[in-house]
This record gives C-alpha cells, structure tokens and sequence, in this order.
C-alpha cells in the first residue's frame, strides 16, 4: 500500500525526512519478530519495554520507516507523532482498509462474564444460521481459524488484520470481549461497534488503572464514545454504569435483574438444578432502529449453570433480539449453550457434581455462592487454590468472602491448596499470602487442610464425596488443571458411566 494511504487522517507533530507518499510500503509492524523489509516499524511505549530501543534492530530487519513519539539517532526514516499507540490503531484501519465497518459487531465490556456472555452471543448467532467470528479472553475464532488468545482484545494491528480475514472469508457477525486495558491502550479504536454492552462493574482492576474512577473511566469508554446508530446496553441495576445513559449518542436499552423499571427483566428464577430457569420479559414496546420489540414475555431454559449465567444470558438475550433473531431460536441455542471453561462449569454429574469455577474475585464468588444456595445437593464440599503473587490484600479479600459464604453454606469440607505441583514461579503463593489465608480461617475457627500439590488435594477431596454430594473446585491458575486430575481420578475407579462424553468433556479443556 502507498504511504499516502496509511497516513491517511493520522496525527503527525513532524519527520526527519521528506515524506514521500508514493513509497510502496510492505507491511506494518509493532514487534520486530514481525519486521520485513520495506515495511513500517511502530515504536510503542508498553509497561514492561519500551519499543523505541528495538529500532535499530527493526532497521537491521529491513524497516523503511519507523514511527516514533521521540526521535532515536538511529539512522533510519521516522515520522513524529504524540502518542504511537494511536497512530498504531489509525495506520491499521487504513491499510486493512476498515474492514469491521461492514459486519454486525458487537462489544462486550464487564468486570465479569464477558467470556461466558460472548460465547453465549456466538451461539445464538451460529443456532441463526450466520457466519460469525469471536475475539476474546480464550481465543479468536472465525471460520477454519482458531487462535488461542494472550490478550482478551488483540492490539490494534492484530485485531484489524483479524477483520479483515474475516471480511475476506464472509464473516458476517462478530462478538468481541473489550477490556478496561483495551480501552485505555487504544487496542479497540477504529473498531466499527454496531452494538456495545456493559454487563456489570466491579473493583478487580483497579490496582492496574491506579484509581476505581480510571478504571471506570477506560471501561466506559466503550459506552461513551459509541457511534450514534449503535445500541448501547446497560445495567440498570448498577448506578455508575446506568449513568452513561447521558453521556453517549448510542440508543439506551436498559436490562434489570431487580425491577420491571427498565426496557427488559426477568421474573420466576429457578436454580434448584444449578441450571436457571426463568421468564424473560420485555416490560415495554421498544422501537430498534427498523422495528418494534412488542411487549411479551417467555420462557428461557439454560444448558449453562450458576446464577451467572442466568445475568450473562439477559444480554445475550436482548442482542439476539435486536439482530432480528426469533425467540425459538435464541431459546434453543441458550439450552444447547453448555457454558465457557471454569466458568462455573459441571464437569461430572452423576453419582455426584463436581463444578469447576475460576473464583476471581468476590463479585464472582458471590455469583458463585449465591448460586450453591439455590442449588438442591445432600452436602457440600470446597476445594479452593490459594491465588499465588497477588498480593496479601487481594488474598485477604478473597479469602473473607469465602468465610462469609462458609458461614452461610456450612459445608461439609473445607480444603485448600498451594498447587506447587503445577503453577509457575509467576503464580507461586508467597509465605505471605499462605500466613493471611491461614489467619482469617483460624480467627474465625474453620478448619482446613492446606495440600502442596494440586493433584493430591483431588484425589482426597472426591474421597470425601457421597452420593448426591457437590465438589466445588474453586481458584484461579492454581485450579487451571484440576479438571485432568478429576478424569483421572475417576476413571481410574471406575465411577464413570458415560465414559465418552465426560472423556469429551474434560479432553476438549485440558488440550
């Protein structure tokens, strides 16, 4: 593509050449691992490196050209600009020529479940019949590609090479999850959303944004800056998000768990199996853009459990909705849709349930609990991984509401683990955050048996289990693999009885 092209509308404070337009530029780069000759190297200022020192090897590779917010010595073409990030965001729109700007795509933003209500839009989508693509937390996956994710939203660069693939192989939907970090790195600009949501909002990221209200603020922006034939979505339920009712040009739909105030809600909730069941209803006639949303109410069947999922399912209820999609249809693929991993998954429902959730933060522990208390079981079990270099305050936090809810569940056992047998030194429980753990249980006089290894605490922990009983498998990297111990386990003593379809089950996330 011309260099006249990819400049196109980009920010430049000045060069230390004479930009020729002319120049056939090869490819853009951000990385020197992906540098050709003739292409533009995009020196980027990230939290661990600064990519302004890998200049002089990006020419080395061959890079024409490179973009700078501070001009290097290194002798090689650079253009100026305020801030690399941004003007990374704008050369990619135009040289893959924007190609979201013709595809229904939708954006999710939450502190919770946006993973699990991604995937739930993706299935309505794919039970209608529509050529889809997703971009999230797990991976990017659109028509023969599948690529496992190491950010929730790609950088820029990437994403729109993503859409323009998708573009090319007639991809016609595509949901994607959109971070606090996307949102304040600039990753989802350019992005053409034609419906955003935020789901719900709590304090997990703060340390991250240095402040809750900039948290807030990067999470908003999803909202806040949304074109103004797009639909925005927002939980009436939570003050701070429903403000942003004001403060975007998007057309508000309000969804509410609590009242019949907003424009859709539920009533007659039933998680006695763990898998809800409720009446959906839209409390108003709502005109979306071409059409009328008549008043009505029906009946919703989940195939997911936890009460999670029954707030994740609202959403992708009222998106299917406005994509036109029939009831029957979003109906069918909600009680096909058999959940996200570690989001509050049964991966054994015999002789006994076994549930696998990933127990982030006390807003998720709550959905979590809230969820075991509706439930019907004879006794229940805890088998939590201490989170390994959080810190002592996110471990205290933690680890309180896990009393909390003990007090209220009372269950049978109460076991934990450190999972030294499968973390790396990254996620390792410190002596500290052990001692803070430790302390709270004792203060409160709950027992636990502390395990070193992930493995052993499995093995003992489905001993524990009679019929009918639960097993709640709860923690974050220190539980990523507790799934492969479970199938060991149970197949070595013969206490499966539909051997394919667990084997399926737990092979299909421990790959």
């Amino acid at each position: 593509m011309k260099l006249e092209k990819i400049l196109n509308n980009l920010d430049i404070i000045d060069a230390n050449f004479e930009i020729d337009k002319e120049i056939e530029i090869k490819n853009i780069a951000f990385h020197t691992d992906d540098v050709v000759e003739g292409g533009i190297f995009v020196a980027i200022k990230g939290y661990v490196t600064d990519g302004h020192k890998f200049i002089k090897k990006a020419r080395e590779l061959g890079a024409e050209i490179a973009v700078v917010e501070d001009y290097s010595e290194e002798d090689i073409k650079q253009i100026r600009v305020e801030n690399s990030r941004i003007a990374l965001a704008d050369m990619a729109r135009n040289f893959y020529e924007d190609p979201s700007k013709d595809m229904n795509v939708i954006g999710i933003t939450a502190t919770n479940g946006k993973t699990t209500t991604a995937f739930m839009v993706n299935s309505i989508l794919e039970e209608d019949k529509r050529n889809t693509g997703i971009i999230g937390t797990v991976l990017t996956r659109y028509a023969d590609v599948m690529i496992p994710s190491v950010l929730t939203t790609p950088e820029s660069l990437t994403l729109q090479s993503y859409f323009r693939d998708m573009k090319d192989k007639g991809v016609t939907d595509v949901t994607m999850e959109v971070s606090s970090s996307a949102q304040e790195l600039y990753r989802n600009k350019n992005i053409d959303f034609d419906i955003v949501t935020f789901n719900n909002l709590g304090r997990e990221h703060i340390d991250q944004h240095g402040s809750f209200e900039n948290y807030f603020r990067f999470k908003s922006r999803l909202i806040r800056h949304a074109k103004e034939d797009a639909l925005a979505i927002l939980n009436a339920d939570d003050e701070k998000i429903y403000s942003l009712k004001d403060k975007t040009r998007a057309k508000v739909l309000s969804f509410s768990l609590e009242n019949n105030d907003a424009d859709f809600g539920i009533q007659n909730l039933d998680l006695s199996t763990g898998k809800g069941k409720f009446t959906f209803k839209i409390n108003r006639d709502i005109k979306i853009k071409d059409f009328i949303l008549e008043k009505s109410e029906f009946e919703i069947e989940l195939g997911s459990v936890g009460y999670s999922s029954v707030m994740n399912s609202l959403v992708a209820i009222i998106i299917g909705l406005c994509l036109k999609i029939d009831t029957e249809t979003i109906k069918r693929a909600l009680k096909n849709f058999k959940g996200v991993e570690r989001r509050f998954e049964l991966i054994f429902d015999e002789e006994f349930k076994i549930l696998d959730d990933h127990f982030a933060n006390e807003k998720n522990i709550d959905a979590t609990m809230e969820t075991l208390k509706e439930m019907d079981y004879k006794n229940l079990n805890i088998l939590y991984a201490i989170r390994g270099k959080r810190g002592v305050e996110v471990n205290r936090e933690i680890t309180e509401r896990l009393v909390k809810w003990i007090k209220v569940l009372n269950p049978k056992s109460l076991t934990a683990t450190l999972s030294r047998d499968t973390v790396k030194e990254k996620d390792r429980v410190t002596d500290e955050e052990l001692k803070v753990f430790k302390d709270i249980l004792e203060k409160n006089k709950i027992a636990c048996k502390v395990y070193d290894t992930l493995e052993e605490s499995i093995n003992d922990a489905i001993d524990l289990l009679d019929q009918d009983d639960v097993l709640l498998l709860a923690g974050c990297q220190g539980m990523d693999k507790g799934a492969g111990f479970v199938k060991e386990k149970l197949l070595r003593e013969n206490k499966v009885k539909d051997i394919q379809g667990f084997s399926h089950r737990i092979d299909k996330r421990i790959c």
